[in-house]
């Protein structure tokens, strides 16, 4: 081999993208001269791209995690960065305008009004984020169209079951075309074959769209399917498992 020829360099290897990042978080509630330390001192990063499940007992803390990690909740201790701003400097607007922008949420209680019917539920929130009329429109009935609900968007939630009125609001979500969607126990309310079907549109969500997909959940049929397993216990991160192949729900898909 002529010396002066040298071998194509190897191609770096690609670290995967922080969204979401804790550093020595502390959160605790006080009730009258009772003090319920609920996270002491955790640390963790959530890559981007990708579902990330926090699994455990009810109690250990997770949707409290889930709530300052997103925002909703204040520190009393450390630093959480989402898309690398520092959710503790950005004052009350601020905050406000970067949820509106860049998050979505799913409950488990679902959040829908009831005088509205599907499809207005999910145009909603684009209005408020200064969308033309017609863009709302059209993303709010693309993101129905996506979780299979294209011929239920003009029923209120009276008229819908539960997995359709959590596919409605993983729709307002999705719509907003966010970075991060968090949702907190997502599948708890729902049988067997909504949950299933719940948890395939997420991880869906995740690979189709890139989104950063974070979920609480002590129900197990989410831990096969998520790229990523946090199990918690106490407020404290008892392991850190990854799955090479997420299995997908493909039977259960609308």
């Amino acid at each position: 081999m002529n010396p002066a020829i040298q071998a194509p360099a190897a191609a770096p290897h690609k670290l995967p993208t922080v969204a979401l990042q804790a550093e020595n978080v502390s959160k605790a509630f006080v009730s009258g001269k009772q003090r319920t330390q609920v996270l002491d001192g955790l640390s963790l990063h959530i890559n981007a791209a990708e579902l990330t499940l926090i699994s455990g007992p009810s109690g250990c803390g997770k949707s409290t995690l889930l709530a300052v990690l997103s925002g909703l909740q204040k520190l009393d201790g450390g630093r959480v960065l989402a898309l690398g701003s520092e959710l503790g400097q950005l004052d009350m607007r601020a905050l406000e305008h970067f949820r509106l922008q860049h998050t979505g949420f799913v409950f488990q209680g679902f959040n829908l009004f009831p005088a509205l019917n599907a499809f207005e539920q999910v145009e909603l929130p684009l209005n408020h984020m200064g969308m033309s009329r017609d863009e709302a429109r059209q993303r709010a009935r693309a993101s129905l169209e996506e979780v299979g609900l294209s011929h239920r968007m003009k029923l209120r939630p009276s008229e819908l079951s539960g997995g359709e009125k959590q596919r409605v609001a993983i729709a307002r979500a999705l719509a907003k075309e966010p970075e991060l969607l968090f949702a907190d126990e997502p599948t708890s309310a729902l049988d067997a074959a909504n949950g299933q079907m719940i948890i395939d549109i997420l991880h869906r969500i995740a690979r189709t769209h890139g989104t950063t997909v974070l979920c609480v959940s002590h129900d197990p049929r989410l831990v096969v399917h998520a790229d990523r397993v946090l199990a918690m216990e106490d407020g404290r991160i008892l392991s850190d498992q990854r799955n090479q192949a997420p299995v997908s729900a493909s039977k259960g898909t609308p």
